[in-house]
This record gives structure tokens, C-alpha cells and sequence, in this order.
């Protein structure tokens, strides 16, 4: 484990509306910003765009870009590592 990574991680996971985005992403394979924004109901692009670079930045995110959309999704890699409970199949132990 890498502490440096561990700390921006949980720096991310952290502040409440990452922790929602990230448990969001964690059961669908990928989302687009539209669909994440009205699920959240985060009202403001600017907020949204935010927290999703933080959540780039410390290796939870991957986006893959598609004309002008955005789909966003989980490392799941890097969750389990850090935040194993997150995951979906895992909350049932």
C-alpha cells in the first residue's frame, strides 16, 4: 500500500458527495455526467466537475470520452485496496 496514494483516497472518499459518486459508480459499469447529476441530484456542472477530478486524481476514476460525452467509472483495483466494504459484492460479508 502505498501511503501517499492512501491518503489522497481517503482524503477523496472523505467528503460526502464523493463517497455517494463513488458508491454510485461502484454497482453500474460505467456513468455519464448527465445520469450521475440527476441520480445525485448535484444541480451544478461546476460541482460535479469538481468532484470528479479529485476522484481522477487519487486513481478511483477512469473516464472515457465519446464525442462530447463523458462515461465515467471505478478502478476497481484501487477500491478494493483502499475501500473494500464500497463494493457491492463485498457488503454482503
Amino acid at each position: 500500500m502505498n501511503d501517499e496514494v492512501a491518503v489522497k483516497v481517503y482524503k477523496a472518499l472523505g467528503e460526502p458527495t464523493r463517497l455517494r459518486l463513488v458508491k454510485a459508480l461502484a454497482s453500474e459499469p460505467e456513468m455519464a455526467c448527465a445520469v450521475m447529476a440527476n441520480k445525485l441530484d448535484i444541480q451544478a456542472n461546476s460541482t460535479l466537475t469538481h468532484h470528479l477530478k479529485l476522484l481522477i486524481d487519487c486513481g478511483l476514476l477512469t473516464v472515457r470520452r465519446e464525442g462530447t460525452y463523458r462515461y465515467y467509472s471505478i478502478q476497481r483495483n484501487i477500491l478494493e485496496i483502499y475501500a473494500p466494504t464500497l463494493i457491492p459484492d463485498n457488503n454482503s460479508l
